[in-house]
């Protein structure tokens, strides 16, 4: 008995954290060196008994998909029959179901179904979809429609997740070891956790106007450094590029140009908290003048009146240049064109 108190005055009492862990206790699986993202394979042994209820899933699709996925399912419904799941494809409805059976053991696969039909029905390709069954393979969906409101600018950062001839799609998908497939206004990616997160910050980051070079620049470096055991523990902020936003200034418009050439400044407003006048009306301005009371007939002759007195100035002033030609210079001056005569020779003699 006093061996058996003195083991256990030897041990110490665990230690609590702070405030906040005070009722933390530590637990047996907590050792230095455990990797808790491991995934632990799961076998028809754990579970032989199966499962008590059917789960179920169902999803649409669109209508230019129906022909590519009445070719795969066959193939589909193999592989997921390996796996004690049912499978319908409705094409009078335009959907996709799973379901679990009596020889379904695997509690989670009905999860893995649901993605997997999810997935082909953002047109990703079977074989590729077929993939998301493994248990360290994982989906993720991510919706960039709504996050810009420009169609047009949405289409160009769309296509920057791209690149000319899917070069930055392919150094995306190395970087991340994940398959990324961009579709309308949705970008469905298949990996790992990690890979995913990593994956998704680029993508929303490029819709938001930061191009994805930056942050494949940062991924590649990170890659180099996971392989030196010497930095696995240290903060790698000191080696990643730090990029500053640089304010681009717009050009000034024509006008402004004009008038800062010819050293005109602008008089500043004085501010004033009380709006500017309302300016009069079309039917204001009749009433002033009296237009608005006059008929459809007279304001037409008093249309006409108006034209006729512009055609009049205008001839008049065409008779008064003609009559110009017909001056006689002053004495002593000589003619227009005689002066332009003179130039001519002057310069013909220099």
């Amino acid at each position: 008995m006093g061996d058996r108190e003195e083991g256990k005055e030897e041990q110490p009492p665990a230690q609590s954290k702070g405030k906040q862990g005070k009722h933390r206790k530590e637990k047996p699986w907590d050792v230095d060196g455990t990797d808790h993202w491991t995934i632990q394979p799961f076998t028809k042994d754990d579970n032989p008994a199966g499962l008590l209820e059917e789960s179920s899933f169902a999803t649409l699709f669109p209508k230019y998909r129906e022909k590519y996925l009445r070719e795969v399912w066959p193939v589909v419904t193999r592989t997921l029959k390996e796996h004690g799941i049912g499978c319908e494809l409705n094409l009078v409805e335009g959907s996709m179901s799973v379901h679990t059976t009596r020889k379904t053991w695997d509690p989670y696969i009905i999860i893995k179904a649901r993605d997997l039909i999810k997935l082909l029905a953002r047109s990703v390709p079977a074989p590729q979809a077929l993939k998301i069954l493994q248990d360290d393979v994982q989906c993720d969906v991510i919706k960039i429609g709504g996050l810009i409101r420009n169609k047009e600018k949405f289409v160009k950062r769309r296509q920057r997740l791209i690149g000319p001839n899917g070069s930055t799609l392919k150094a995306i998908e190395l970087l991340t070891e994940c398959y990324m497939l961009v579709q309308g206004n949705t970008v469905s990616a298949m990996g790992p956790y990690k890979g995913l997160k990593a994956l998704r910050r680029i993508v929303e980051d490029c819709i938001k106007n930061v191009h994805p070079i930056y942050h494949i620049k940062a991924l590649m470096i990170k890659r180099e450094l996971a392989k030196d055991p010497a930095l696995a523990q240290e903060n790698w902020d000191r080696f990643l590029p730090k990029f500053k936003k640089k304010n681009i200034k717009r050009k000034k418009p024509l006008q402004a140009v004009k008038e800062a050439k010819e050293g005109q400044v602008k008089k500043k407003k004085v501010y004033t908290p009380f709006p500017p006048p309302q300016q009069p009306s079309k039917i204001d301005l009749q009433l002033e003048s009296g237009e608005y009371f006059l008929t459809n007939e007279q304001k037409r002759e008093q249309k006409q009146m108006a034209q006729n007195a512009q055609q009049q100035k205008r001839l008049e002033d065409r008779a008064r240049q003609r009559e110009a030609a017909f001056v006689a210079p002053k004495e002593g001056q000589p003619s227009a064109s005689a002066a332009q005569q003179q130039q001519q020779q002057q310069q013909k003699q220099d």
